[in-house]
């Protein structure tokens, strides 16, 4: 179902002002622009007018790219954090200005999502009117591809990355695959005694439950 992405409606619910150009613009006083999961493409006259600081999910260079959060679970980094950056040409690599780190722990996405977002408002508070930048580095760089379908399935002969894959893709796209013959999204799971236990899952044309109400349901 098409809608408003959330920082849209929580805007309007606040009377902030939300434009939604087809192609990146700016006025002409413009001294500062902040992006986050920005998508399109911004032209170099632009980069250079104005300055742009991109708040992006990872350490870099760790992590540049469309999935930082989503692939740093994924990979089973214990750390993970925030970097605010000059937006460049090059894909997440400009200058640093800011960079925070914190644990992953057992978090999801969702829970990487909200406490990123909790350090990127304190760090642009504490460098967007003087920032200074020291150069990011090409050593260490990795990239965070685009999740994908193949990256959904799990191997429930390997409880560790199916851990790691529910939590990754949790709460907004949900891990796949097939448990007690049926084909199902797993919203949650734990890992216990070395096994992978599921707790929410949703199986197909159905709705989520928990892992014990669908096998009652079996019975």
């Amino acid at each position: 179902k098409l809608g408003p992405p959330a920082a849209k409606l929580v805007a309007e619910q606040l009377g902030i002002p939300v434009h939604q150009p087809e192609k990146p613009e700016l006025p002409a006083d413009v001294d500062r622009v902040v992006v986050c999961a920005y998508g399109l493409y911004i032209p170099t006259p632009l980069l250079e007018r104005s300055l742009w600081l991109n708040v992006h999910p990872s350490l870099l260079p760790r992590w540049r790219g469309a999935a930082p959060v989503e692939r740093a679970i994924l990979a089973g980094d214990e750390r993970t954090g925030v970097t605010i950056h000059e937006t460049i040409a090059a894909l997440d690599a400009g200058p640093i200005a800011a960079r925070e780190a914190f644990d992953v722990g057992e978090l999801d996405a969702g829970q990487t999502f909200a406490r990123s977002a909790e350090v990127a408002a304190r760090l642009l508070a504490d460098t967007i009117e003087s920032p200074s930048f020291e150069p990011q580095s090409e050593e260490g760089a990795t990239y965070a591809e685009k999740i994908t379908a193949p990256d959904r399935e799990l191997n429930l002969d390997d409880p560790l990355d199916s851990w790691r894959r529910v939590r990754a893709l949790s709460p907004h796209i949900g891990a796949r695959g097939k448990l007690h013959g049926r084909r199902m999204t797993i919203w949650k799971a734990r890992l216990e005694d070395g096994r992978f236990v599921p707790e929410v899952v949703q199986p197909e044309g159905r709705s989520q439950m928990t892992y014990d109400e669908f096998v009652r349901g079996l019975r």
